[in-house]
């Protein structure tokens, strides 16, 4: 046994039985604390925001008439009864997504360069 749980063992052996509640108060509260230190923390996701129009095409670096036109292509599209609003999470994981597929046309030009010389 750990020398540090020793004296918690002794207490448990000579305490009166009145005070042995709290004992067992005091052992569950270090057992919960090292549970808590083994359990991940969890992953605190922001909520999504609805931006209209005029804010996500001012992020895409889109026209809002485009945007419009072409909503229903676009995954991060909402639909709130008649109005049309963009997810602000879905933008960006759209245009992360884009960036990876750019750098990845990006090397296959530049190795097809570099093949044709």
């Amino acid at each position: 046994m750990r020398q540090e749980l020793q004296g918690a063992l002794d207490a448990a052996r000579q305490i009166s039985r009145e005070e042995l509640p709290r004992l067992l108060g005091e052992l569950e509260e270090i057992r919960f604390t090292a549970i808590a230190r083994l359990t991940p923390a969890p992953s605190i996701v922001p909520p999504d925001e609805l931006l209209d129009v005029d804010q996500a095409a001012s992020r895409l670096s889109m026209s809002k008439d485009y945007l419009y036109r072409h909503h229903s292509q676009f995954p991060f599209t909402r639909h709130l009864g008649r109005s049309v609003r963009f997810s602000a999470r879905g933008i960006e994981e759209y245009t992360k997504s884009c960036k990876v597929i750019l750098t990845a046309r990006q090397r296959t030009r530049t190795l097809g360069s570099l093949e044709g010389s």
